[in-house]
């Protein structure tokens, strides 16, 4: 006799198959996936990254911002996390929390080009053009294509 417990799904099961949602392009249907995960297990760092990857596709700001924070509350040793919350302060024109944040990661990935061509953007939008050419000098040595474009356009 099949007990009821084989068809139920796992925190994994639905990380996994949030996954294969994402990948496809299913953003909204790795969203409940990744919440039903969270569900079953509230310490799901991955599962709270990945939905606020989702998140910040389809622009709910708030909610990306939201999963990255308990991210790192939950792993405060996760670069990516500070970077992804960094893509939001960006768009939410909090570029002090942007600074904060790309610094955070670097700190955790001195390699992440993304973090300082973010941060560069970020210090121009606040006037400090010094250290926005110094970081898009820095992403580009470390292989960043939009680094180029954007010191050619802000450090002339």
């Amino acid at each position: 006799m099949m007990t009821c417990s084989i068809w139920a799904q796992s925190a994994t099961g639905y990380f996994d198959k949030a996954m294969k949602k994402a990948e496809a392009g299913n953003t909204k249907g790795a969203i409940a996936d990744y919440t039903k995960a969270i569900s079953m297990n509230s310490k799901f760092v991955e599962a709270y990254q990945n939905r606020g990857v989702a998140k910040f596709k389809l622009n709910d700001l708030k909610g990306a911002q939201a999963d990255f924070s308990k991210t790192i509350e939950l792993d405060d040793m996760n670069a990516d996390a500070y970077t992804g919350r960094a893509n939001v302060n960006y768009k939410l024109q909090n570029y002090q929390g942007t600074i904060d944040d790309c610094t955070a990661s670097l700190g955790l990935n001195p390699k992440d080009y993304i973090a300082y061509n973010l941060r560069g953007l970020a210090y121009n939008k606040i006037g400090d053009k010094k250290n926005s050419c110094k970081d898009f000098s820095k992403a580009i040595e470390l292989g960043s294509q939009s680094a180029i474009k954007n010191k050619a356009t802000f450090c002339k």
